[in-house]
């Protein structure tokens, strides 16, 4: 018999404050820090050295993009563009996609649904769990 995985139990509301939820480094180049989340979306801050260049991969969460600071190469399927301070798209669950730095970069990354791949529990390392605030 194959054990059930058990999904996690968001709160109605949870806030983030920066101190809860340290950036951690997944990868040489990338900095990553979990910030407010429940079982329909994700926010995620990434940092990216000038150096950093993303592996080509999709998963199947719809993603949507939003450059803070820098400018970075994307290539989406069979586009490719660069994306600068302002400029903001959506990935569709399942498109081969990848992203390199041009320059030190931030990024806000929302997905749908949350990457449970990118909790601490999922994968070993990273941020505690935020802390949650529930509404009355």
């Amino acid at each position: 018999m194959t054990p059930q995985k058990t999904s996690p139990t968001f709160p109605a509301l949870m806030r983030v404050s920066p101190d809860d939820v340290p950036f951690f480094s997944p990868e040489p180049g990338l900095l990553r820090r979990i910030l407010a989340h429940n079982e329909n979306m994700m926010l995620v801050e990434h940092k990216m050295e000038a150096t950093w260049v993303g592996a080509r991969h999709s998963h199947p969460h719809d993603q949507l993009v939003y450059v803070i600071q820098g400018r970075l190469l994307f290539r989406c399927g069979e586009d490719e563009f660069v994306a600068g301070p302002g400029d903001s798209f959506v990935i569709k669950g399942g498109l081969l996609h990848a992203a390199s730095a041009l320059e030190p970069s931030v990024v806000l990354d929302v997905f749908t649904p949350y990457r449970e791949d990118y909790l601490p529990s999922a994968n070993g390392q990273g941020p505690k769990t935020p802390r949650a605030s529930v509404s009355p």
